[in-house]
């Protein structure tokens, strides 16, 4: 359907690259990278960097949005997620907010990087919003801006993942909808909180789980 052109009848994804000796809802009760790095594998390509992507060759030179919003010692809060998958947002930034500037005092800057459709969504963040000539902020400053932040707190969204496979410090909450173990999220620097439902997860709790890494 994508390219009638190609010739090729049949698509390379997980049944078509089944373990013999797994069922496809066996299969896919593995970790998502593992589960690609399968496929690859078994259509004949060589992996290198698939169960454990570095993200960092994306990041590009970001000394004047530095400069301009005064970042050093810096957290970085990505309190969003898509308009249709509420399950995954996390309530309590505020509050956490508080709390880290109630012990902290100035150490640190708190901080939101909002997407396109977020920016109003942001005057709700007792944060500092980083745009760039008000408009939200590119890929590339994006990672770069995680890269040399001082701690991530993220929802499972997208930018979490970016924290990571940029081998960021951080934290990312997850709630009923998956696991961080099946979409890979887990690394040295990046762990996770899972929790059945979100809403009950508290402030205090998070800030608990992020205090020995400030």
């Amino acid at each position: 359907i994508l390219f009638p052109k190609s010739n090729l009848n049949i698509w390379s994804s997980s049944e078509t690259t089944l373990p013999k000796d797994k069922n496809k809802e066996e299969f896919d009760k593995n970790p998502v990278l593992e589960r690609f790095a399968h496929q690859l594998k078994t259509s004949g390509l060589k992996i290198n960097h698939t169960i454990k992507p570095d993200f960092s060759w994306s990041c590009e030179d970001i000394s004047n949005l530095k400069l301009e919003f005064n970042l050093e010692n810096y957290i970085l809060l990505f309190p969003f997620c898509s308009p249709h998958l509420k399950q995954k947002k996390w309530p309590h930034y505020n509050e956490l907010i508080d709390i880290i500037k109630s012990n902290f005092k100035d150490k640190y800057k708190i901080i939101i990087a909002p997407g396109p459709k977020e920016i109003d969504q942001a005057k709700q963040i007792k944060a500092n919003c980083i745009l760039d000539r008000e408009k939200p902020i590119s890929i590339s400053q994006l990672s770069s801006l995680i890269k040399q932040s001082s701690f991530v707190i993220a929802n499972d969204t997208g930018p979490a993942h970016m924290t990571a496979h940029l081998n960021a410090k951080g934290l990312t909450l997850f709630g009923s909808h998956t696991t961080a173990y099946k979409v890979s999220i887990e690394r040295q620097n990046f762990k996770a909180i899972q929790v059945n439902d979100l809403t009950k997860l508290s402030a205090q709790n998070v800030y608990g789980k992020i205090l020995k890494y400030l």
